[in-house]
């Protein structure tokens, strides 16, 4: 008896090892979703950037590295605090892959006030400093930018997990299926909104939608910074002369400015993040608030 138990134990060792999940690890909230979408139950994923945490400034916990070390692939998508841990990752698992599933994607710049003359000395000094254009990483926003993403994850998957190779296929065609029908529904709630239409945003997160649908976002804050008082005059007249219908921050930043802007116009502030894990529910919230539906 003891011996049949022991052998069932080690063929439920060899049968649990033969069906180990690919151990996964992502930035953002957006990324797990997609992630869960095409690897389902065969991917374990670790988040690095937490609900209420910036991606700009994130510093991952010491519970975090250890998922690190544990990781056969990290999907990277080029948000700010990449840039500094990446290679801290890589060095403490040399093992682990690296891959960056915005790859594919155009990346565009971060949108900026009009007003450059009502604030030339602030704008001036910024030029100076960064001659570059600083890129949007905000590329999931955009219905077209996703099916990119969820494509670049499938194909590495099926590189690291070549046995489950028709079960990713499948989850890959049902989620641009539903990619498809997001573009179609928010297409039908915009179809009444004139062509460049612009709606405030706080922090210029939505450049990738606004392309995609053909509208502008008007960001308040300068270069990551709040506007000083004359520039914010300028804005209040922009929205009025814009007929803005609503504010948009993150609940990532505050919104005293925001704030303070809606009630000059008698307009509603509206939280939405990019980073919520409910990507489609998120940008029709963003389209029906545009809308004003």
């Amino acid at each position: 008896m003891k011996k049949l138990s022991i052998l069932g134990l080690l063929l439920f060792l060899g049968v649990t090892a033969l069906q180990a999940n690919v151990n996964a690890v992502v930035s953002i909230l957006p990324q797990q979703t997609f992630l869960k979408a095409i690897g389902g139950d065969k991917v374990n994923i670790s988040l690095m950037v937490k609900p209420g945490n910036s991606p700009h400034t994130y510093e991952p916990k010491p519970s975090q590295m250890k998922d690190i070390s544990k990781a056969d692939i990290y999907f990277a998508i080029g948000v700010e605090f990449e840039h500094v841990w990446l290679d801290r990752f890589k060095n403490q698992n040399s093992n682990m892959k690296v891959v960056n599933i915005s790859k594919g994607i155009i990346r565009e710049a971060m949108a900026s006030h009009s007003h450059k003359h009502h604030d030339d000395e602030h704008h001036d000094n910024y030029e100076k400093k960064h001659k570059k254009t600083k890129k949007d990483p905000h590329v999931w926003t955009s219905p077209n930018n996703v099916k990119q993403i969820v494509q670049n994850i499938y194909n590495e998957l099926v590189v690291i997990d070549k046995e489950n190779k028709a079960y990713y296929k499948s989850n890959l065609e049902k989620y641009l299926n539903y990619i498809d029908n997001t573009d179609n529904e928010i297409k039908a709630i915009l179809k009444d909104v004139p062509r460049d239409t612009k709606f405030m945003v706080f922090h210029p997160a939505w450049g990738y939608f606004a392309h995609q649908y053909h509208l502008t976002q008007l960001p308040i804050e300068i270069e990551g910074k709040s506007p000083k008082p004359k520039a914010l005059a300028y804005i209040i007249k922009e929205a009025k002369e814009e007929n803005v219908k609503a504010v948009f921050t993150q609940p990532e930043f505050s919104d005293k400015i925001a704030k303070t802007i809606a009630n000059q116009l008698n307009i509603k502030v509206i939280k939405t993040s990019p980073l919520s894990p409910k990507w489609k529910q998120n940008l029709l919230k963003l389209a029906k608030a545009i809308a004003n539906k």
